[in-house]
């Protein structure tokens, strides 16, 4: 009888050894796999997919697929991010991964787009106004987007007024896989449009415009679920009834920067989703003038100004250290250390001079299902056809 087993294991170990698709890895416990794998940056996952059938089922699996996407959702410390850079050449888009090694992390890569030269100007609609959104939905396993079209109606009131009027809105919405949008009619809110909304708790927020029935402005979600407006709460500073700030995701919790006098910025973050009373002021950050942005002020001015509504600074995300992630006039990207203060210009090694900033929190949740994908062998493209949640981030 110890014969008999000491045979079979020195076959099961000399199949571990000699089968080019077997590593060791697919025979730990499959929890034990599965918490592994949901620690690794999600660019090092696509490389792991990559070794053999075996990684490539691990990494599919369901159960790992969700798990790391509660732990992508908490834990945005070392995210992605993704540059759209439209001058000298439109549509170009580069790639930086913080969570590389440390002499890999501030590199740029450039992420090939050969549909580039076909994607049209989004800035550019004679006759309307259009608010966008992507986020995916948890609960549907969906990925969706949303399409908000205000129309334009001529010119206010009188007759050299500037102001434009839209009357007239429709909400298009595309499930990515289904091969038409769909309209949801109109919407009541008219909002500032923005490169996308801030995806938290499965809704894209955005900030409405004041009009004659809502003076006030204020925070608007859309539920990705049942594709329904709501309004939420919002704290009790008095910025946010102007239009000097913007919404951004830190560390998963919807916050709002806020742009104050003398080039200061302050950032409130709701701790609890939809709490009011749990909106706190986490971050007063002082003014700063990169060094990359002394030369040559005012060269280009119209592209930043135009991207960003003419704002100097927006907050992206935290970075593992505690530090907040800023993008000067889409040229410069700094990190503040709100413990003492002081700011650090980051040198990315290929970056373009001007950029448009995306954070994107990897996900494993494929466009194409696990099965399609699986059969159609192991993908060219660097980053397969994972996608991610953007947290809007620009």
């Amino acid at each position: 009888m110890d014969l008999d087993c000491e045979k079979h294991r020195k076959r099961r170990k000399t199949k571990v050894e000699y089968d080019p698709q077997t590593t060791g890895m697919e025979l730990l416990p499959r929890e034990i796999a599965h918490d592994i794998l949901s620690r690794l940056p999600i660019t090092s996952l696509v490389q792991f997919k990559c070794v053999c059938r075996a990684w490539r089922a691990l990494v599919q699996d369901p159960q790992l697929v969700d798990l790391y996407l509660s732990c992508s959702t908490q834990d945005t410390d070392h995210p992605c991010l993704i540059l759209h850079c439209d001058f000298p050449i439109r549509n170009n888009l580069y790639f930086v991964d913080f969570a590389a090694h440390e002499e890999e992390k501030e590199k740029v890569k450039r992420i090939p787009a050969p549909f580039s030269s076909m994607m049209p100007e989004f800035e550019v609609y004679p006759d309307q106004e259009v608010v966008s959104g992507f986020g995916f939905n948890p609960k549907t396993k969906e990925y969706k987007v949303i399409r908000i079209v205000y129309y334009r109606n001529g010119h206010g009131g009188y007759p050299r007024s500037r102001r434009i009027i839209y009357p007239l809105s429709e909400v298009q919405i595309l499930t990515l896989g289904c091969p038409e949008w769909r309209s949801l009619g109109k919407v009541s809110y008219r909002l500032v449009r923005r490169a996308s909304g801030a995806l938290v708790n499965g809704r894209l927020h955005w900030i409405s415009r004041p009009c004659r029935n809502k003076p006030a402005r204020r925070l608007v979600s859309f539920d990705l679920t049942d594709e329904q407006f709501r309004e939420v709460s919002k704290p009790d500073c008095g910025g946010l009834n102007r239009c000097n700030y913007h919404l951004v995701v830190l560390r998963g919790c919807l916050s709002a920067a806020v742009y104050c006098n003398y080039g200061r910025l302050e950032i409130w973050v709701m701790k609890e989703y939809n709490v009011k009373e749990s909106w706190v002021k986490e971050y007063n950050i002082g003014a700063y003038m990169p060094k990359g942005l002394k030369q040559n002020q005012d060269r280009q001015l119209k592209i930043w100004k135009n991207s960003s509504n003419g704002r100097v600074v927006g907050a992206l995300c935290v970075l593992k250290n505690g530090e907040i992630l800023l993008e000067y006039k889409n040229r410069v990207l700094v990190s503040y250390d709100p413990k003492n203060g002081k700011f650090k210009d980051i040198e990315l090694q290929g970056a373009p001079n001007w950029f448009q900033t995306v954070v994107h929190v990897g996900s494993l949740n494929w466009i194409d299902t696990p099965s399609d994908a699986y059969n159609q062998g192991s993908d060219t493209s660097p980053y397969g056809r994972l996608a991610g949640s953007d947290h809007c981030k620009k």
